[in-house]
């Protein structure tokens, strides 16, 4: 036996190089639910790290519903959808989430990442063209790379260059798709959806959304930015999310009939794994439901991040240009961004540091992410830590 061989040089390598630039993390791990306030192994500290949005990941109600699902379906649906896997609770799910979007039809996946892998594959030829905003989540990028079609970028929110390349493509391509994020994660702005379609209608192209941090957070009582921007109908595949502003885990894409029948037979994360547990059914259903009767919690949300990024932006703090209840806060340099959140940690503030290659190299920023449930003193509390860290790290004056 090569016992070098086995114990993995190459990658004790590619470790090393991390702890060396200053880039290697180690796992959290929260002894709790996700809440404001985490209980990890030897302190409690403020989330502001976390996509609950909604606060819904513990709410009683989503609870009790999980739990009766359970009693009556078990645990696990046993199978794909395609043989015994398809439980009336999922059909139940897909029928209020279509409603809810205001489309004819949605299809759940096993999470938000499976929606894009599994949906792009479906829907795009290798004699199509895929054009994808420079900064699309890595989900699209990887679910772009499964076809063998063209792929061509623009740069982030360029429409003058991506109306150059709709030109250029036409009459060379069987279909084209234009791919965008609907609320950028990195830096929380909107697509400019209305411009998007305007194009894509002019120059026959199909439009495809990943609005996965605009699910819950924009539009009327959380339906996404396709509703904020009132384009419903003018949207031809629409992705979202059931674990971050839902609470629970899992995605869907809200599309056409035919769409959905096609998918149902060609989306390899479907036909090749167990689907969603029905407790993670039930409880997204639910979560729906509330969604749908009470836009309460989503108000708490942005009442609670416009309060976070005002004094974050007044204490000189460079907090971009979201538009969205994400706040970036952007440091720069990737090893002292990553010094930055462990010290906040320390100090009793939860929020991850983003570097390369999540966001380009010189712009590692902390996310700061509030929750609905989020108190104004624990807001407070954790914007005086951040003042207090970057002032002694000379972040701020």
């Amino acid at each position: 036996m090569n016992k070098e061989l086995h114990e993995m040089k190459y990658l004790a390598e590619k470790v090393a190089d991390l702890k060396a630039k200053g880039l290697y993390r180690t796992l959290p791990v929260n002894q709790g639910a996700c809440e404001p306030v985490l209980q990890l192994a030897d302190r409690e500290v403020i989330n502001l790290c976390s996509n609950n949005y909604l606060s819904l990941a513990n709410d009683a109600r989503l609870k009790e519903a999980a739990i009766k699902a359970i009693e009556r379906y078990g645990v696990g649906a046993g199978a794909v959808r395609t043989i015994v896997g398809n439980q009336s609770i999922h059909e139940e799910l897909e029928k209020a989430l279509a409603e809810f979007k205001k489309v004819e039809r949605c299809f759940i996946y096993q999470s938000g990442y499976d929606c894009n892998i599994g949906t792009i594959q479906a829907i795009c030829d290798k004699e199509d063209l895929l054009i994808s905003d420079q900064l699309n989540h890595a989900s699209i990028i990887d679910g772009m790379r499964m076809v063998k079609a063209t792929k061509q970028v623009y740069a982030h929110s360029n429409m003058e260059e991506l109306e150059a390349l709709l030109q250029a493509a036409q009459g060379k391509y069987h279909n084209i798709f234009i791919f965008t994020d609907g609320v950028f994660s990195m830096d929380g702005d909107l697509a400019n959806l209305p411009k998007i379609v305007e194009l894509a209608e002019k120059y026959g192209a199909f439009t495809y959304v990943d609005d996965a941090h605009g699910s819950g957070t924009m539009g009327s009582h959380g339906r996404g930015t396709v509703d904020h921007f009132n384009l419903h109908g003018r949207v031809d595949f629409v992705v979202g999310t059931l674990s971050k502003a839902i609470g629970v885990k899992g995605g869907y894409v809200a599309c056409k009939e035919v769409s959905y029948q096609w998918l149902s037979h060609r989306a390899r994360p479907v036909l090749f794994s167990t689907t969603l547990s029905p407790a993670d059914t039930a409880a997204a259903k639910k979560a729906i439901e509330i969604l749908t009767e009470d836009d309460s919690l989503q108000k708490q949300l942005w009442d609670n991040s416009r309060y976070i990024k005002e004094k974050l932006t007044a204490l000189g703090f460079n907090t971009g240009h979201s538009e969205t209840p994400i706040t970036p806060v952007i440091i720069g340099d990737e090893a002292k961004t990553m010094r930055f959140s462990k010290a906040l940690l320390e100090r009793g503030v939860f929020v991850s540091a983003i570097v390369f290659p999540t966001v380009p190299a010189g712009t590692g920023r902390v996310r700061v992410m509030v929750q609905a449930k989020h108190t104004k003193e624990q807001l407070d509390k954790a914007v005086a830590i951040f003042a207090a860290v970057a002032k002694e790290m000379g972040i701020i004056s």
